[in-house]
C-alpha cells in the first residue's frame, strides 16, 4: 500500500489554476492511496521573479508587478475549510486531512498565527524558498545568479536552523532539497559536495522535534535519508508537492523503497508518519 501523500495542493493554493480538491480525493482512491493532506501555500513573502519564470508561468505573472515583485493574495481560509469538509462527505473512505504549507513561517510568526487560530489544521509544514540578497527577496533561479548555484544551495541549508529556531508553528520541514529542483538538468547532483550543510540543517530539524519530508517531486538522494538518521532524525512524511490531480503521489513507490532501506517503517494508519 502507498502510503498518504502529505504535500497536495489544489485550487485554494494561489500558485496554481489547474488544482482541484475533489479530482484528487478521486484520484487517490482510484490509485490506493489512503489519505491526502491539503497543505495550501500560506505565503507572506514579496520575491522577485525572473522575466522568463513570468513569462513561463502567466498564471504566476497575474501576482507580480512591473518589477517582477510577486505578492500572493490572502488565504481564504473559511473557504478552503468549508471544502475540505464537502470532500470528507463526499469521500468518506479517503482519510483528509486539512493543512498549510507555511513559507518562510519565520519571519511572518503573527501573521501565520492569526490564521493558525482560524481554524484546525491537521498537517501543517515549514518551508522555505528563497533568501534576500539585501532588502530583495529572491528563490531560485534568480538566487543561482546572484550567489551562483553552489553557494547558494549553501546558503540556503544555512539558513534552515534559523527557520526551525524561530517558528513552533509547522510540524514538517518540507523539500529540504528545494533549490536542487533547479539545477542544470545535464549535471548530475552530488549532495556529497554539501554534506556538512545537509548535516547542519539535518540536525537543527531533529533537534527542533520536526519530521523530515521525503519529497518525491524530485526525489530526495538516498544519502540525505541516511543522514537525516545519523543526525537524530527519527520520522519522515511522504509527499508529493502535487498542484493537480494527476501528479498525486508520483514517485513514491521510489520514495517509500528509499524510506525503507533505511530502517523507516510505515504507522499503524495511512496517514501516520513513517519512523524509525
Amino acid at each position: 500500500m502507498l502510503p498518504g501523500d502529505s504535500h497536495v495542493h489544489s485550487e485554494w493554493s494561489w500558485d496554481t489554476n489547474i488544482g482541484d480538491m475533489e479530482g484528487t480525493c478521486a484520484r487517490a482512491l482510484e490509485i490506493g492511496v489512503p489519505a491526502v493532506a491539503f497543505t495550501e501555500h500560506l505565503d507572506h513573502i514579496v520575491w522577485t521573479a525572473d522575466r522568463e519564470t513570468l513569462a513561463e508561468s502567466p498564471h504566476l505573472a497575474s501576482f507580480a508587478d512591473a518589477q517582477g515583485r510577486v505578492t500572493a493574495p490572502p488565504f481564504d481560509v473559511e473557504g478552503y475549510l468549508s471544502a475540505v469538509e464537502r470532500c470528507r462527505e463526499r469521500f468518506p473512505g479517503l482519510r483528509i486531512l486539512s493543512g498549510l504549507e507555511i513559507g518562510e513561517p519565520h519571519l511572518h510568526v503573527k501573521a501565520v498565527a492569526v490564521i493558525l487560530r482560524a481554524g484546525r489544521f491537521d498537517r501543517v509544514l515549514g518551508s522555505q524558498h528563497g533568501l534576500p540578497v539585501g532588502e530583495t527577496f529572491y528563490e531560485p533561479p534568480m538566487l543561482f545568479e546572484h550567489y551562483g548555484r553552489e553557494e547558494a544551495l549553501r546558503r540556503y541549508l544555512g539558513a534552515v536552523p534559523a527557520v526551525v529556531a524561530g517558528s513552533d508553528n509547522f510540524a514538517v520541514f518540507a523539500h529540504i532539497d528545494y533549490p536542487v529542483r533547479f539545477w542544470p538538468t545535464d549535471e548530475m547532483f552530488d549532495p556529497m559536495a554539501y554534506e556538512e550543510e545537509f548535516r547542519l540543517a539535518l540536525r537543527a530539524i531533529a533537534d527542533g522535534g520536526r519530521v523530515l519530508e521525503l519529497n518525491s517531486k524530485l526525489p530526495l538522494h538516498p544519502e540525505v535519508v541516511r543522514w537525516w538518521r545519523e543526525e537524530g532524525g527519527r520520522a519522515i512524511s511522504f509527499g508529493s508537492d502535487a498542484h493537480y490531480p494527476a501528479a498525486l503521489a508520483e514517485g513514491f513507490r521510489e520514495a517509500v523503497h528509499i524510506a525503507e532501506a533505511h530502517g523507516f517503517r510505515a504507522g499503524r494508519h495511512g496517514h501516520d508518519f513513517w519512523t524509525c
